[in-house]
């Protein structure tokens, strides 16, 4: 029996299997394709306070081996999560993040206030590429990054996992950052900057112009960011950008990864997860792995 569990901040996942946020809504849908129980933990589509319609369409666009989003965090908002997601969720035997993304640090600071340990982990987001107010101000500058961090922390019951954004010149300031204000874990990439325009309409093809890429496109960015992330600190980190297959999730997590999170393969296909979280175990088994830990931090650089 291969040992999967693995430790993000004191809390235990059965598996490193983790959904990214705002690719899995809050499983309802993906509960009709496999029990949720097969994942290590699911996070959920960003929180704010209030209700949150999100960006105008067109908000996603396809692009050579990803996708371009500008969905605007659109949710139900925190006092809907609570009140019906989360006893969702509770059914089944799985650990729950919950990713917030505030418009300021206050907001930031009430919702982690007001989850309490009604979830297991809280992912702070501040790396979004499009939202206007916040997002990106927030995860760009070492100082915020650092302030925001101690304050949603003093406020949290739980681990704090901050999500960093790729959208800057140098990952591991930022991360250090984060840790130096607190943070329990990591986790890395949110999606990266971009644009696309039809060249017949002269227009951009979403409606906010920019969006956030992601998918296979990603890749390789996210894993060197991991990489180098990993060797300036012992947080926990959850690595995403562009997991496609079981041999994607060992890559993370040779770069140092302890989990990962799965995104863009859910609009691809609704049993995305656990198709990779098989391929994933027969990597390990083919490889005479026992124990995940054994390939975790395990790369051998020239």
């Amino acid at each position: 029996m291969i040992n999967l569990e693995v430790d993000i901040a004191g809390v235990k996942l059965k598996n490193p299997i983790i959904t990214a946020s705002g690719t899995f809504a809050n499983g309802r849908e993906i509960s009709e394709y496999y029990d949720l129980c097969e994942l290590g933990a699911v996070c959920v589509k960003a929180i704010t306070l209030e209700p949150r319609r999100g960006n105008k369409p067109p908000r996603i666009a396809e692009t050579p081996s990803g996708i371009l989003n500008s969905v605007g965090l659109q949710n139900a908002g925190l006092a809907y999560f609570m009140k019906y997601e989360i006893p969702f969720l509770r059914k089944y035997d799985t650990k729950i993040i919950a990713n917030i993304s505030g418009c300021t640090i206050e907001e930031n600071c009430e919702i982690a206030k007001r989850l309490g340990n009604l979830v297991d982990l809280i992912e702070l987001n501040v790396s979004c590429p499009n939202v206007k107010e916040g997002g990106v101000a927030f995860g760009t500058n070492p100082k915020i990054t650092k302030e925001i961090t101690k304050r949603v922390k003093e406020n949290c019951a739980v681990p704090l996992i901050v999500k960093l954004s790729p959208n800057v010149t140098d990952i591991k300031e930022i991360a250090k950052a984060a840790e130096e204000g607190g943070a329990d874990a990591l986790s890395l990439i949110n999606t990266i900057l971009g644009m696309q325009i039809d060249v017949n309409t002269r227009r951009p093809t979403l409606a906010n112009n920019t969006g956030g890429l992601s998918g296979p496109a990603v890749k390789p960015v996210a894993v060197r960011m991991a990489w180098e992330v990993s060797s300036i600190t012992d947080l926990p980190i959850i690595g995403m950008g562009g997991i496609m297959s079981g041999e994607d999730v060992a890559e993370f997590m040779l770069a140092g990864a302890t989990a990962v999170a799965v995104g863009t393969a859910n609009l691809v296909n609704p049993t995305a997860c656990v198709d990779i979280k098989k391929e994933f175990i027969n990597y390990l088994d083919e490889n005479n792995i026992d124990d995940v830990h054994e390939i975790i931090k395990a790369v051998k650089i020239f």
